[in-house]
């Protein structure tokens, strides 16, 4: 297929019909245009400059306009004084081709002297006043004046139309055109300027007319290297012709079996990557590239793979096709040549453009891991960020360490923590916040491991200057209540109010929590512990109240008398939340008793059943005080009489800024969802 008509095809693509044009409108066209406006006629929009516009003139009914040369008129006497041959004999012994041979003569001439102007018109004048069907004018006179014409790169542009309008008249008398000459010209006539110009001079139309006269010639579709296609490929692509240059490098690679530079691939999927609505176009790029024989493993070694390479990615970031984008870079990790670095870290690094392209595939990537909790794929792209160069976001930082933390990779977690530490020692990143080291140690204490905790802790103090916020001193509280160690939680407490810290709800529930262990079990110290944090105006929720409810299930009649009281309070606390509305969150401030409650109520009046069997209590005292509170709290309904209501009186409290409050001790009560797993929910928050 020829470029002519490969450009045929864009014609198609964007023709407009017109009205009607007059002689000037159809002469100052350029070749696209000429193509375009064929096309939206209906007329064939293949051949040269010249065919296309004898077309349209056609079309609109024009003709080439002429000069009228005015002839004077002479009288009668003057005539007959003229053609007097009385005594006249006449003979014409002159050379009949005398002014074609004279005009050509000076046509070589000038060539020879390199004068391209006005060798040019010479030939102009030779071709339209004395050339004929049986004298045409030679071959050698056009090849003569197009060398002059040719030399110094078409005389910076500036003979660039004259050569067009040769190649057309040789391609129409079929004359074969020097292969070498027709390279130069389409070459020259391209420069860096606006619309492939050089000083306003020639252009991608001009090399587009070119390219079709010299395709017409004989032997024409031989005579054009890949080197003259493909320097017009590039031309279109900087002009911001995409689509024509996607077509042209096509028409190499399937066509004509030409294996392109590397740096015309490069050049038009930059142009493609760069443009709003065509960044899929440079997927076809990297398949006619393939096509054309080159590796993607490989291409990696040499700087015009890479910004190919690089181009790639752009568009993928841009189509969201992360996993394209990734193949990318993998494929230039494997390149060989890029020592010392890599080749992944060269294409990351090419442009402004390319990095961040990169950046943002590797998050999104990351992020789509850690939804599907795919915790070694999160780690392994967050793994191969620094060695491309890219510095990761403390929010990707943070997903990954979640992820490894919710699979419970308690290692895993902390070996990126160090990394992370690491990368901010270098100054690429900030330090970890004390929320990410809480994360990393909660899952330590969850994995059981001991000395790793004690690690991740020591880092932290090195780290931060710090020893933590509430929730690290909470972390450290549930370590100590798992193994029911009531008078550690007590030493955290103290600990915390010494550091300025006052426990939350979190904090006495945990330590609540170590006297519900089981087989040391404590109703004396939870209850005494829910009048400490009333003391210190820390109020319980339904989770405090749960977790010293199950710290009485001891079997001892004290304990029950202990639990009957805690019931008791919740069912007070409860009532005055239905009566005066619940003020924050539910889960951190509600009271109501929810169904756990309930099974510990149930539990509670069992134990006292057995405790009135062995005698300890009298049954019909016990039944009438203090199961009293256990039955109303398994009947709890969430509702009360309205004579109930007009006895509670509702305190006003200043209203309080929670949020901040809750997101931290939502994370909080996440880590005490683990203390006594197997205690059956006992002090389960």
């Amino acid at each position: 297929m020829k470029v002519s008509a490969t450009m045929n095809e864009v014609a198609e693509a964007t023709s407009s019909a017109n009205g009607s044009m007059s002689y000037a409108d159809v002469n100052n066209l350029a070749f696209r245009a000429l193509q375009r406006e064929c096309k939206s006629l209906g007329l064939s929009a293949m051949g040269t400059t010249a065919a296309l516009r004898g077309r349209l003139l056609e079309h609109f009914g024009l003709s080439r306009e002429k000069a009228v040369v005015e002839t004077p008129k002479a009288t009668a006497a003057e005539i007959e004084e003229l053609c007097a041959t009385e005594g006249i004999t006449f003979c014409d012994e002159s050379d009949p081709d005398f002014d074609f041979k004279s005009v050509l003569s000076e046509v070589m001439q000038k060539s020879s002297l390199g004068h391209w102007k006005a060798a040019t018109r010479k030939l102009k004048t030779l071709h339209k006043k004395y050339s004929s069907p049986d004298s045409p004018v030679p071959r050698e006179a056009y090849i003569a004046v197009l060398e002059a014409c040719a030399a110094n790169r078409l005389n910076g542009a500036r003979a660039s139309e004259p050569a067009r309008k040769i190649l057309e008249d040789m391609s129409t008398f079929q004359y074969e055109i020097p292969a070498e000459l027709a390279n130069t010209c389409v070459v020259s006539s391209l420069g860096e300027g606006v619309g492939g110009t050089h000083d306003d001079c020639g252009g991608i139309d001009t090399a587009l007319a070119i390219v079709a006269a010299v395709e017409s010639s004989p032997e024409g579709s031989t005579i054009l290297t890949d080197a003259s296609y493909g320097r017009l490929v590039t031309a279109l692509a900087k002009d911001g012709a995409i689509e024509e240059a996607i077509l042209v490098l096509r028409s190499m690679v399937v066509e004509k079996s030409f294996t392109p530079s590397l740096s015309t691939f490069a050049d038009v999927a930059k142009a493609a990557a760069k443009s709003k609505d065509h960044a899929e176009d440079v997927l076809q790029v990297l398949t006619y590239a393939k096509a054309a024989g080159y590796e993607l493993d490989n291409i990696a070694a040499v700087e015009t793979g890479r910004d190919l390479l690089a181009s790639g990615v752009i568009a993928a970031e841009k189509i969201d096709n992360l996993a394209l984008g990734l193949r990318l870079l993998t494929a230039a990790a494997k390149a060989e040549g890029c020592a010392p670095d890599s080749g992944d870290d060269l294409v990351a690094s090419s442009s402004g453009a390319a990095q961040r392209a990169c950046t943002l595939i590797h998050k999104r990537a990351i992020g789509k891991a850690c939804d599907d909790s795919n915790w070694k794929l999160a780690v392994k792209l967050l793994e191969l960020m620094p060695k491309r160069g890219l510095t990761p976001a403390t929010s990707v930082w943070r997903r990954v360490l979640s992820t490894c933390c919710k699979n419970e990779k308690s290692r895993k977690a902390t070996a990126i923590l160090l990394d992370w530490i690491t990368l901010a020692g270098e100054g690429k990143t900030e330090n970890p916040p004390v929320s990410v080291f809480n994360t990393v140690v909660n899952t330590c204490e969850v994995c059981g491991e001991e000395e790793l905790t004690v690690k991740v802790l020591d880092i932290m103090r090195d780290t931060l200057e710090t020893e933590g916020n509430i929730i690290t001193f909470n972390i450290a509280l549930k370590r100590l209540a798992k193994t029911g160690n009531l008078l550690g939680c007590e030493g955290i407490l103290i600990g915390m109010l010494n550091e300025g810290l006052e426990p939350n709800v979190v904090s006495y529930t945990t330590t609540i929590g170590a006297c519900a262990k089981k087989g040391m079990k404590n109703a004396a110290m939870a209850s005494m512990w829910l009048q400490r944090m009333r003391s210190r105006n820390v109020q319980p929720n339904f989770h405090t109240y749960n977790t010293a409810l199950a710290a009485c299930l001891d079997g001892t009649l004290e304990s029950t008398f202990i639990g009957s009281k805690i019931a008791s309070d919740m069912l007070e606390d409860a009532e005055k939340e239905i009566a005066c509305g619940l003020k924050g969150s539910v889960n951190f401030k509600s009271t109501l008793p929810d169904a756990y409650t309930k099974v510990l109520a149930r539990e509670l009046m069992k134990q006292l059943r057995e405790n009135w069997r062995s005698g300890d209590i009298d049954m019909v005292l016990a039944k009438s005080t203090t199961r009293v509170p256990l039955l109303k709290l398994v009947d709890f309904e969430n509702k009360i009489d309205e004579a109930r209501m007009t006895e509670i009186s509702c305190e006003l409290d200043e209203p309080e800024d929670e949020k901040d409050e809750n997101a931290e001790q939502d994370y909080e009560f996440s880590l005490l969802k683990e203390m006594h797993k197997d205690d059956h929910r006992t002090a389960m928050v």
